[in-house]
């Protein structure tokens, strides 16, 4: 199920993909539930599950709403501070980012922000719809969607258009979704939420190269 991956190698170097397979990476801090979400999703089942060290990498297909019989091949890479240099290598021509928050962890929620803003500014990473889980809304101290989105910072990133006052060239394209890996409530909907993102990114990037 896991493996690892050398610096500068992307993950469409690493695996052929069939025709029509979207590529999902999924990041994170550790514990934050990224494995338990990838194969609840996968197996519709729970499983027991341990730190990752590199990543773990899945094919699903979407079950509801517009992304029903989707193909999707997620990657879930780990969340150590010693590995995040290298999720951008995994990034890397991706057509959506899964970012797992832990909706309990506030002792964390500045470094998980931090990381997240990291993610959504890079260069290489413009336009990249993201999908952020506020996993672990089962315990009776997580905070809802909204105040995630607040500590996150998502609406410093976005203007009213979804473009930055300091990244004007920069679309953000983003979605919380309120879930719990566990039982797996909440992740179907993210999905398809995720999915709506990435056609409407199509359409934006075709609207661009008509002619006028």
């Amino acid at each position: 199920m896991g493996g690892s991956m050398g610096k500068g190698t992307s993950l469409l170097d690493a695996l052929p993909l069939a025709e029509g397979t979207l590529h999902i990476v999924m990041l994170g801090l550790d514990s934050a539930g990224k494995t338990t979400a990838l194969y609840r999703l996968k197996f519709d089942q729970y499983v027991n599950t341990v730190p990752t060290i590199g990543f773990n990498c899945e094919k699903i297909k979407g079950t509801t709403g517009r992304a029903k019989g989707v193909s999707f091949l997620i990657w879930d890479v780990g969340g150590q501070e010693k590995v995040r240099p290298l999720w951008k290598s995994y990034t890397r021509c991706t057509d959506g980012i899964v970012f797992v928050v832990d909706s309990v962890d506030m002792e964390r929620m500045e470094e998980a922000k931090v990381e997240l803003n990291k993610v959504m500014k890079s260069p290489e990473n413009s336009g990249v719809p993201i999908l952020v889980l506020a996993n672990k809304q089962d315990l009776p101290a997580a905070r809802d969607s909204s105040e995630i989105e607040k500590m996150l910072g998502l609406h410093e990133l976005s203007g009213p258009s979804g473009s930055s006052a300091h990244f004007p060239h920069q679309q953000y394209l983003w979605h919380v979704q309120p879930t719990c890996a566990i039982i797996g409530e909440g992740l179907e909907e993210g999905i398809d939420a995720l999915y709506e993102m990435i056609l409407k990114r199509r359409k934006q990037g075709k609207s661009r190269k008509r002619p006028r």
